[in-house]
Order: structure tokens, then sequence, then C-alpha cells
């Protein structure tokens, strides 16, 4: 009976695992199909990830990553 009840709860997490796969993907198209339409307006996909992923940053990771940024644009010339 042991066996059963284990085999029984093994199926129900791998059921929610593949619902919510498929919910994650569903979400993945949406954002796809967002970005699309933000193109289609004339805005830059790959630079809106670069904001979003910036937008996620505690405050003081961004501006570390700026002051690295400006340390190694200068150092190269970049400026």
């Amino acid at each position: 009976m042991s066996e059963n009840v284990a085999a029984d709860q093994l199926r129900l997490f791998v059921e929610r695992i593949e619902r919510l796969e498929e919910e994650k993907k569903g979400m993945a198209d949406d954002i796809r199909d967002v970005y699309l339409e933000a193109k289609s307006q004339g805005f830059d996909a790959k630079t809106m990830r670069s904001v979003i992923r910036l937008r996620k940053m505690e405050k003081d990771a961004r501006d570390e990553m700026d002051a690295l940024l400006e340390t190694y644009r200068n150092a190269l010339g970049l400026n």
C-alpha cells in the first residue's frame, strides 16, 4: 500500500510540474509577443531586455556595475 501512495504522490508531482512547464511556455510566448509588438512600434528589444535586467537589480548592484563599466570604458578609450 505504501508503494501505491508513493507512486500516486510521484504522479501528482510530475503532473503538477508538467502543468507549470506548460504555463511557463505560455508566459514565454506572451513575453515574446510583447517584444515583437514593441519592435513593430520602433523600440529595440535588445535594449528593452537590458533595461528590464537593470530594473531587477538592487540600486547598489546597479551603481557598482555602472562604475565598473565606466572604469573599463575609460581604460579602453571608449568614452
